[in-house]
Parts: structure tokens; sequence; C-alpha cells
């Protein structure tokens, strides 16, 4: 349902959270997420370009999150990468796709989209760092 770069951007702010406060290069953020420099470069600016992340220049710039940024929810970060499409469009790409002329997996797919959305809507990057904080999760293999 998402794409990779915005499971890419999702990596990166849970990063950037468990770090909170700390100017963190490129190369330090791609090793951390398992992603390519060049891609992280990007994603990067668009999200601090949105207002989601900060960037400082320079020798001692990098790329950063404060504590007092808890509020960023998941939602916020695929709207930014991949828009508000992934959960209100259809799971197989039609068009016309309706309640009144459902593609064969518009029921169960509906649900899960519905399901998916409220999750990102309540779960902050706040609380999937303090996760990892703790080893209860990873953001590599």
């Amino acid at each position: 349902m998402l794409s990779l770069s915005c499971k890419y951007a999702l990596r990166a702010v849970v990063y950037l959270m468990s770090r909170a406060g700390t100017r963190l290069g490129i190369k330090e953020i791609a090793i951390a997420i398992e992603a390519n420099a060049h891609t992280t470069a990007k994603i990067l600016q668009v999200l601090a370009k949105a207002g989601l992340i900060h960037s400082a220049k320079g020798p001692t710039g990098g790329f950063f999150l404060n504590e007092t940024e808890a509020a960023l929810y998941l939602i916020d970060v695929v709207r930014v990468i991949d828009g508000d499409a992934v959960f209100f469009e259809c799971g197989l790409g039609l068009k016309e796709c309706s309640e009144e002329k459902p593609c064969p997996i518009h029921h169960s797919y509906k649900a899960a989209r519905a399901s998916l959305h409220q999750q990102f809507s309540s779960v902050t990057v706040q609380q999937l760092s303090e996760d990892l904080a703790l080893g209860k999760a990873f953001l590599k293999r």
C-alpha cells in the first residue's frame, strides 16, 4: 500500500526522533534505515520542506527533530510522501470502484484501508521511537 519512499520516510522520522535534538547526517540516517544516501537525501529534503523535520547547513548541520515535536503522527509523513489516496483509492486501481460498483476486493480492501488510516492517525513517531529505544522494535533486519 505504501511506496518504498514512504516506508523510508517513516523509518527516517522514527530514527530522527530516537535521536531527538541531535543533528544527523544523510549517511548516518541512510545506514540506520537501510536505504541509499541519494534516496535518503531526497526524502529528507521533502520532509524538511514540508516542515515535518528540521535541517541545518554547515559543518555542524544535519537533519533533526526536537523532543517537543512528539505529536508528529505517521499519517503526517504519509500525506507528505504518498498523499491521502493510499487510504481511499481502489485496491486494484480502478477509477470507477464504489459501493454501487465495487471491484472484486472492494469490501475487504476498504476495511483494511480504514484500519490502516485509523492506526496511522493515532500512532506518533515518538511512540515508535520509544519502542526502538527499549529494544521492542528495530529499523534494520
